[in-house]
């Protein structure tokens, strides 16, 4: 329930503080006294659009603050400890807006967002005015109305958020059949490729070795050349290195037999006569194997050639084409992972179809009951309302027509399965037809209020403002549009904007909004009427510059 509204340097309003309390609270003035700023400072507290020129010639920023308490157990507790708010019962909204486009918002002391306070804004206060008599006149508005007189808005949120994750996943598939294609294509391409570098057969360092074995076949003749004329000085000549070191180690083992110190150098030659005799026999082994063999280099010439072209394809370097052959390797394997992944993600597509599909039809069997239900209660309301004899009906369009029809997934959105359209004929013996065609100002209004009435009782919001309600409404219709109101009131808290007497009548409590010019500033009052005051109001909406003892009489009676 709204407890206070204050409103600082908005339009006409300078500094202006509003309590409320439980009941019918009616509201009046001159047109252009300032009622319409109070509708936009209430609508600035549910995260309506704000604009700088709201605010009040001379000052620099605006600020709407709104304090509301609620039952422990109210749907609202729940939703500010999901935001993150703190909650005893009692929250505090602050809004303030700036001339440079600047918004900042507080609940309970906390930084708010514009999307957070948007969230809440509807289970605060429920505004009646011109913009939603309009969009009543639109059928796509219509499923919410029937939602919330059905109490389906968990249902209505079970199927969007099914049809969200239904989504999602055949987006999923889509793009994952997409990629599997790519890789598919890709995939043949793969396959010739890894098969070329396959048939090769390269290895590691492989192109290394091939260019030693050419760089050695190129220079055989020279290189036998030098291993023959070094074997022969190390080994094959009279006088070779191994006969002269062979004499020395004979002679040195001969004193070592004399004399101990000779023997760590006979042990020395004899160890080099060894490793001579090694090397000796390496270069000879060399220079056998050295020979000029033109068509080993052309097979190494070919090999060069070939693994020079898988270089240039999949290198630069030879580790380079075996690295690709394996990346290669797994992008085949990973399209059969992948193809593994989309059966799955087909299977749960499935799945998530059918739950959606049996969601979609359960919700709308219960707006069928729902919509039975809604039109016997607003030709109830509207025959209260003096609009006996009205019928009204709530059309299942397209979709939904036919309870045994099979559901088209085509056919689903985030809402549901089906489209309705509230229809209605205002007098005995007139066909059905949309409201946008039959509905005049006046009947717009209390269809309006038939629906708020039954739409209130099945909610949780707390308050309710109208604001135009009475418009085309006149005379004992203006009356029972009072005693609605004051019914209404018994479960709501309700605000009713006015200019019929009747309607003031029946309110508990009766706010004046008048407007007057301050040290050359215009500003605008509000001020909660006595008795008398109130009587002296409600004469004076019965008509006429001059206030007469009749309409004095009258304004009593009204209020009596």
């Amino acid at each position: 329930m709204l407890i206070h509204l204050s409103i600082n340097n908005l339009a006409i309003i300078d500094d202006l503080d509003l309590p409320f309390r439980q009941g019918l609270t009616i509201m009046s003035g001159e047109t252009g006294a300032g009622k319409s700023i109070i509708i936009n400072a209430v609508n600035l507290i549910l995260g309506g659009r704000a604009s700088s020129d709201l605010i009040r010639t001379g000052c620099t920023e605006g600020r709407v603050e709104a304090l509301f308490n609620f039952p422990p157990d109210h749907a609202v507790g729940k939703i500010l400890e999901e935001m993150g708010v703190p909650f005893e019962g009692e929250l505090l909204i602050k809004r303030t807006i700036s001339r440079e486009g600047r918004n900042r918002v507080f609940m309970n002391g906390s930084m708010a967002t514009l999307q957070m306070l948007s969230a809440l804004g509807g289970w605060l206060i429920s505004v009646s005015g011109q913009h939603e008599y309009q969009l009543l006149l639109k059928p796509e508005n219509h499923l919410l109305l029937l939602d919330g007189f059905g109490g389906l808005t968990e249902i209505r949120e079970h199927v969007a958020g099914l049809f969200r994750t239904y989504q999602k996943l055949c987006r999923e598939a889509e793009d994952l059949e997409k990629e599997i294609s790519r890789i598919k294509r890709d995939g043949d391409l793969a396959l010739f490729q890894i098969e070329e570098i396959e048939k090769a057969s390269p290895f590691a360092g492989e192109d290394h070795a091939l260019s030693e074995e050419k760089r050695r076949l190129q220079h055989a003749e020279e290189l036998k050349s030098i291993a023959e004329e070094t074997f022969q000085i190390l080994y094959e000549s009279p006088d070779s290195v191994f006969s002269v070191l062979y004499q020395c180690v004979k002679k040195i083992e001969k004193g070592a037999s004399i004399d101990p110190g000779f023997l760590p150098v006979s042990n020395v030659l004899t160890d080099a006569l060894a490793r001579l005799e090694d090397a000796s026999c390496s270069i000879r082994d060399l220079k056998e194997r050295l020979r000029h063999d033109p068509e080993r280099m052309e097979v190494i010439l070919e090999r060069m050639e070939l693994l020079g072209i898988l270089k240039r394809k999949y290198g630069p370097s030879l580790e380079d084409v075996l690295a690709k052959k394996e990346t290669l390797r797994a992008l085949t394997m990973n399209c059969e992972a992948k193809e593994s992944s989309l059966k799955d993600l087909f299977e749960r597509r499935r799945d998530a179809e059918i739950k959606l599909l049996e969601a979609a039809r359960l919700l709308s069997d219960e707006r069928k009951r729902a919509a039975l239900e809604m039109e016997k209660a607003v030709e109830k309301e509207l025959d209260q309302l003096h609009l006996k004899g009205t019928r009204f009906k709530v059309i299942f369009t397209v979709q939904g027509s036919d309870t045994n029809a099979p559901i088209r997934l085509q056919d689903l959105r985030q809402d549901g399965m089906d489209r309705i359209e509230f229809l209605m004929a205002a007098n005995v013996g007139e066909e059905l037809r949309p409201l946008s065609k039959i509905a005049s100002g006046g009947e717009l209004s209390r269809i309006m209020l038939a629906l708020k009435t039954i739409l209130a009782r099945a909610g949780e919001v707390e308050t309710v403002i109208f604001d135009e309600v009475d418009s085309g409404v006149s005379g004992a219709a203006a009356e029972v549009v009072g005693e609605k109101l004051l019914a209404l009131s018994t479960y709501h808290q309700v605000l009713c904007i006015t200019h019929l007497p009747q309607i003031a009548g029946k309110g508990e409590f009766h706010y004046l909004v008048r407007k007057e010019v301050m040290d050359g500033r215009t500003r605008a009052s509000v001020s909660l009427l006595e008795p008398e005051e109130r009587v002296r109001e409600i004469a004076r909406l019965l008509g006429g510059r001059e206030i007469s003892q009749r309409a004095l009489a009258h304004a009593a009676d009204l209020l009596s």
